[in-house]
């Protein structure tokens, strides 16, 4: 029983710490549709929190990608220092009190590329890895 025990505390130490090291390894681009400047942290946070809805004057749409994914936490880890339980509660108070709604969920980096690509102004993020040339990089971290 007790071997039991010690193989499961390894097992769950390893799954967590696999996890962990994943996370700290992945590079996450803001990618955008040409045309759109460079941008800071700060103007990427109110961008994904839809406390700003432009850049230079020009109305911009938000795409995400879907919860439970490696990329998009490293991307509220990394950008918005926000965890996703966190980010989902934002989210339902603003839409409570009618301040907005969340951005557009996609399933994967390729539909991220793909719609950007396809819609003018429009932002959202990848992993390094999943970046081809020919895209807009608007911040990197």
């Amino acid at each position: 029983m007790k071997k039991i025990r010690i193989v499961s505390l390894l097992s769950l130490f390893i799954w967590i710490y696999s996890d962990l090291s994943v996370a700290a390894s992945t590079h996450i681009v803001v990618i955008g549709h040409p045309g759109l400047p460079k941008l800071d942290v700060p103007t990427i946070q109110k961008l994904f929190t839809g406390r700003a809805v432009e850049i230079n004057g020009r109305s911009v749409t938000v795409v995400n990608i879907a919860p439970n994914n490696t990329v998009r936490k490293v991307f509220l880890e990394k950008y918005l220092e926000q965890d996703e339980d966190k980010y989902l509660a934002y989210w339902t108070v603003r839409r409570f009190i009618g301040k907005g709604t969340p951005p557009k969920e996609l399933v994967s980096s390729t539909e991220v590329v793909e719609y950007i690509q396809s819609h003018s102004d429009t932002i959202g993020y990848i992993s390094v890895d999943d970046s081809k040339p020919g895209l807009n990089i608007l911040s990197e971290m």
